[in-house]
């Protein structure tokens, strides 16, 4: 690699960064980037076809691994297995439940905690021994959180323990910096138990009713990514990219 190419990438250049979720939606768009800079993508979800598939797509940058999220001795048993790296970004997730709280299912509520919480808070922990100095964590939350709507209880609820989960990771892990991305509505793979004209109708009348006139799409929320793991002096912080969302 030149200087000039070096330069290009900035800080990532020749980087390891795990990607949890990586193997699609925003994940995928992180892991394309970060290769694009230079940098190992080493992407892990729970769709053994979906992580070929996106290996694949990554021009044999990146290694892919299938692990599940949920089982926290498979999360260690992984972190032990890749040795040192540089950045994590967590993006895994599913389907948000909305639901009127008297409707509400609250083991599917438990659920959706186990794969945005636990299995976040479970990734951190087995992770953080192994991050190199100047390293960092990168977490994904949602506007959820900061504007919640009527049947968005569990969704809110999810959203913002991961914000306060950021703020006390980053006293307890310093020097590593953690940082969380809050997108808004984006085209991804999270709406896919909609069918196709239900989905377009949701991207089309909640763009309608942002300021920048549309939802979001996956590589532009990952560039968020790449900034809080380049900057290196932010910590702590929740990066919100929601096209004016909370401010309507």
């Amino acid at each position: 690699m030149t200087q000039k190419q070096q330069a290009e990438n900035g800080e990532l250049s020749e980087k390891r960064i795990v990607v949890l979720g990586g193997s699609s939606g925003i994940g995928m768009a992180v892991a394309q980037q970060v290769v694009a800079r230079g940098a190992r993508a080493i992407i892990a979800s729970s769709n053994a076809d979906r992580v070929k598939q996106a290996v694949a797509t990554l021009d044999g940058k990146a290694e892919g691994h299938t692990l599940d999220l949920s089982n926290e001795r498979d999360i260690q048993n992984f972190f032990q297995k890749i040795g040192d790296f540089d950045h994590l970004v967590f993006t895994a997730g599913d389907t948000l439940q909305l639901n009127e709280l008297v409707t509400t299912d609250l083991a599917k509520a438990r659920r959706a905690f186990e794969l945005r919480y636990w299995a976040a808070l479970a990734a951190v922990k087995y992770a953080s021994p192994h991050i190199r100095k100047d390293g960092s964590i990168v977490l994904t939350t949602g506007v959820a959180g900061r504007r919640p709507h009527k049947g968005w209880t569990v969704a809110a609820s999810v959203c913002g323990t991961i914000e306060a989960l950021t703020r006390a990771l980053a006293v307890e892990l310093a020097p590593i910096r953690v940082n969380a991305v809050c997108p808004g509505v984006v085209r991804t793979n999270l709406w896919q138990s909609m069918n196709a004209d239900a989905r377009e109708h949701l991207y089309e009348s909640v763009g309608k009713s942002l300021l920048v006139g549309r939802v979001g799409e996956a590589c532009e929320i990952a560039r968020a990514y790449l900034f809080l793991m380049q900057e290196g002096y932010s910590t702590g912080q929740t990066v919100v990219l929601d096209g004016g969302a909370a401010l309507v």
